[in-house]
């Protein structure tokens, strides 16, 4: 079930948040440096998990935080060129792997919601009238709420609908 929304993802009641980055991404452009703002840890990890594993793009990485927040990284963009440098843009090819394999561990780790923006069309540089369409794709017959946050509205929470077999009965 997707739910196109607008307001600030990082107000989302959602259980995880998924957002694209790109292997060694320092953080610090858009939903990532908000993301790293408000879970300095994360951001560590990250780092940490880059420095070992060498990601690349198409792959996916899972942060859990205190307070069963968790965000998944997918890595649509191309690694930064040189050292210093900004990260390269996104393809299509690797936001199609990235929300298979998101599908994937959202269904084996039972996890009952799911937030993401405006996913690869900012900084990554992808249309966003050619992302959606594998959104809708890869997530849509998902038994859980997709909220996609398709207009960024600093500071207001979205208004996220409650799917009926989630509301309580009493």
């Amino acid at each position: 079930m997707i739910y196109e929304v607008q307001g600030d993802i990082l107000l989302t009641a959602a259980q995880a948040i998924a957002h694209g980055v790109a292997p060694n991404d320092h953080f610090d452009q858009g939903l990532a440096l908000a993301l790293r703002e408000q879970y300095p840890a994360m951001a560590k990890d990250f780092r940490h998990y880059a420095h070992q594993c060498h990601p690349q793009p198409g792959e996916l990485w899972e942060w859990a935080g205190v307070g069963g927040v968790r965000v998944f990284c997918l890595l649509t963009q191309t690694a930064e060129r040189g050292h210093g440098g900004k990260p390269g843009r996104a393809t299509l090819a690797t936001v199609n792997h990235c929300l298979r394999r998101l599908r994937h561990e959202l269904t084996r780790n039972d996890v009952k919601s799911l937030a993401l923006p405006r996913l690869a069309a900012g900084v990554g540089g992808l249309e966003w009238e050619q992302v959606y369409p594998l959104i809708t794709e890869h997530l849509s017959d998902l038994p859980v709420p997709v909220y996609v946050y398709s207009r960024y509205v600093k500071g207001v929470a979205a208004n996220e609908p409650i799917p009926v077999s989630r509301r309580s009965l009493s």
